[in-house]
């Protein structure tokens, strides 16, 4: 029998699989389809191999049906293991997680239902599972358990040699399999429910579906057809799959509420506080509204308004003339007056002596000069106009004399730059950098860089000029044309020009490395370690392994303990040499096969000293093939035993894409050149006892640089 062990770096995710009912085509039938997919998984054990099949319909049916039989097979095994060992502890194997899930949740679906069968008080009632275990877990339950009735009904007169009970029971299971026999499995021939009687399969659905003729299918019950709901007048019947649900024929509108038993019942807005009457007012509740009825009474000249404040009559234009001809109504406060009326001159006129008509003001008459000094002045029945000077014009509202601004009436369009305004005219100029042409409005760039302003380059601009320094070199700061050396290593950023060392030149500055074991990188700033392991360059011994560090390199040696051997798939993945030994004991070391130590390995892990260190860095990550939070599955413990000197280091547990994953973190800052060799153990824990160990030995090497 092929055992199958836990795997250390790689874990499988399961998916569920659907059933595929639609026709591939006319050419190629559904089943034949099936069957080339149930036999790759018999020939292969694999389904993952390409399908040749030009159909993609046909290819689905393919992969479905490979992965159902596949499942068949795994899960025969594990009811074997089950029944052979009592238990589901496998050996170490290449088969995948998924094997192994499919395997483990058989056996344990057995032995559930062998221990269901082995109580004092079991009876056939015993053997039938539970809903919660799932339906293929139930089949598997119930065959087991059905199993262990029959051969505990074993009568005295069946006894045989006990040799020979054993043969016959081997046998007997290899012959025979009840999971296999139960034909509602994986659903029977039945769409919804299904229930082996022994002599018959019975079909049955689900609430709110009924069986259709052939005994198999299920179809949805419309309940508003069939009269079987529930609805009351003014609901209306809607019909779902599998049941029903009533809809009021209208809503109750504003002003009502729906109720749990889906009436309308009226809001009373006064009890519930919900209405906007002011304090003055008292709320009187209405069938889907409310009324505001004021506390206060008015006094005569006044009436109450809508927020029931009283507000002042105005007489004068409720009432119909109040006052005779020749007065003017005039309101007050609760009441009104009349006053008599008096001619009033509008503008440019005035009273005549008697003050019974207007006649004309003459605006112009002296000393006035409403023109403005030296503006000519024209008297006109009510008014008067202005004879303006050039570049004045006569303003209506003011009637004077206004000096035109021809820089705000023509912007843009009298001079080149700048135009400032005068008094009937206007003057044009030119901003820094530019002169007034000959045509006093146009202005044209000076060229400064002719008289040699700059220390190193000049060039002209549009109305100025810049300075320009060579490369390496800044303009002052205290003049903007002298060029100064541009001292690169004493900039903010300097520590960050060069990884180790940076030298200023004029004009440049050159980047440096550590003595030994780095060398400059092409872009002449970083620095590259030497690999001396490839280059060739280490002194390592023959029965030594040489591993490469930052800034120098290791010769180490790992050998495997006694019942181990070094596994061939060790890998060397980027700052990491791991070498892996797996146990492999004799057959008849019965010690060595109880041990729980399954690997030993040895990884070579490479640090920088870290220049800011606020946070814990992640170094290393073990991961475990086990599901997030798993039933019936080992608990995942990871510890440090050995190494951690000043708890420099810790080991958290994380869930990661439905893995369990051990980080080793940093948590205190090292400065190097330091060396420890932690030794890390991930324990699977299965009922509070450790079933099986894998040890990591990681030798850490910080080097004294941060790069």
């Amino acid at each position: 029998m092929e055992r199958v062990g836990p795997a250390l770096l790689s874990l499988l995710l399961l998916c569920g699989l659907s059933l595929l009912v639609a026709r591939v085509n006319a050419d190629v039938p559904m089943e034949a389809c099936c069957a080339d997919g149930q036999q790759m998984a018999i020939q292969h054990r694999d389904c993952s191999l390409p399908y040749a099949s030009e159909s993609k319909e046909c290819r689905m049916i393919q992969e479905q049906c490979c992965h159902s039989q596949l499942e068949e097979l795994h899960c025969t095994i594990g009811i074997n293991l089950a029944n052979e060992q009592d238990g589901c502890a496998m050996p170490q194997g290449n088969s995948t997680s998924l094997k192994t899930l499919f395997v483990k949740r058989c056996c344990h679906c057995c032995l559930l239902g062998r221990a269901a069968q082995a109580q004092p008080q079991a009876q056939v009632q015993s053997c039938e599972p539970s809903l919660m275990l799932g339906y293929q877990c139930g089949l598997v339950f119930r065959a087991c358990c059905v199993r262990g009735q029959e051969s505990a009904d074993i009568t005295p007169e069946d006894v045989r040699d006990p040799q020979e009970n054993a043969k016959i029971t081997v046998v007997e299971e290899e012959q025979e399999d009840p999971y296999l026999n139960d034909r509602c499995r994986g659903g029977g021939p039945c769409k919804q429910q299904c229930r082996d009687t022994g002599d018959e399969v019975v079909c049955s659905c689900f609430v709110g579906y009924q069986l259709m003729p052939d005994g198999v299918s299920c179809e949805d019950v419309n309940e508003c057809i069939t009269g079987s709901h529930n609805c009351r007048l003014g609901e209306t019947c809607i019909n779902t799959v599998g049941s029903f649900r009533c809809q009021r024929e209208s809503s109750c509108g504003t002003g009502y509420e729906l109720t749990e038993d889906n009436d309308c019942k009226d809001i009373d807005e006064c009890e519930n506080g919900i209405h906007n009457c002011p304090p003055d007012f008292i709320c009187q509740n209405t069938l889907g509204s409310f009324r505001c009825r004021p506390k206060l009474h008015c006094k005569s000249g006044f009436i109450q308004d809508a927020l029931g404040s009283c507000i002042d009559i105005n007489e004068c234009l409720s009432i119909s003339a109040p006052c005779p001809v020749g007065q003017t109504c005039i309101n007050t406060e609760g009441s009104y007056t009349c006053q008599k009326n008096v001619p009033n001159c509008g503008r440019g006129y005035h009273l005549n002596e008697e003050g019974t008509r207007c006649v004309d003001l003459d605006e112009c008459a002296p000393p006035a000069e409403p023109c403005g000094q030296g503006h000519r002045c024209l008297n006109t029945p009510g008014s008067f106009r202005c004879d303006c000077k050039a570049g004045y014009y006569f303003d209506s509202i003011s009637r004077t004399c206004v000096d035109i601004n021809e820089c705000q009436r023509y912007p843009r369009h009298l001079c080149g730059h700048k135009c400032e305004n005068t008094p009937g005219s206007y003057r044009c100029s030119c901003s820094a950098g530019f002169r007034l042409s000959v045509d006093g409005r146009s202005c044209e760039d000076v060229n400064e860089c002719l008289s040699s302003p700059c220390s190193q380059e000049c060039a002209n601009v549009y109305g100025s000029y810049q300075c320009y320094c060579r490369r390496g070199y800044q303009l002052s700061d205290l003049d903007g044309v002298t060029c100064e050396d541009i001292d690169e290593c004493a900039l903010p950023t300097g520590g960050h020009i060069c990884s180790y060392r940076c030298i200023n030149i004029p004009g440049s500055f050159q980047c440096s490395c550590p003595s030994a074991g780095y060398r400059l990188a092409p872009n002449g700033r970083n620095c590259q370690d030497i690999d001396e392991c490839v280059t060739g360059i280490h002194d390592c011994s023959g029965n030594e392994t040489c591993f490469n560090i930052q800034g120098g390199f290791r010769c180490l040696a790992f050998e495997c303990p006694e019942n181990y051997r070094r596994s061939g798939d060790t890998l060397r993945q980027e700052k990491t040499d791991t070498v892996r030994c797996i146990k492999s004991c004799r057959p008849s070391d019965s010690a060595c096969v109880r041990d729980p130590v399954h690997t030993i390995s040895h990884t070579v892990i490479s640090l920088p000293t870290f220049r800011e260190f606020s946070h814990p860095e992640e170094i290393v990550f073990l991961r475990a093939v086990t599901p997030l939070y798993p039933a019936n599955q080992a608990d995942i413990i990871f510890d440090i035993t050995e190494g951690n000197l000043r708890d420099s280091f810790d080991i958290i547990k994380r869930y990661m894409d439905g893995m369990t994953v051990g980080v080793v973190r940093q948590v205190r800052p090292i400065v190097g050149p330091f060396h420890a060799v932690l030794k890390l153990e991930m324990n699977y824990v299965v009922g509070g006892v450790v079933s099986h160990r894998n040890v990591v030995n990681v030798h850490i090497f910080v080097s004294e640089y941060w790069f």
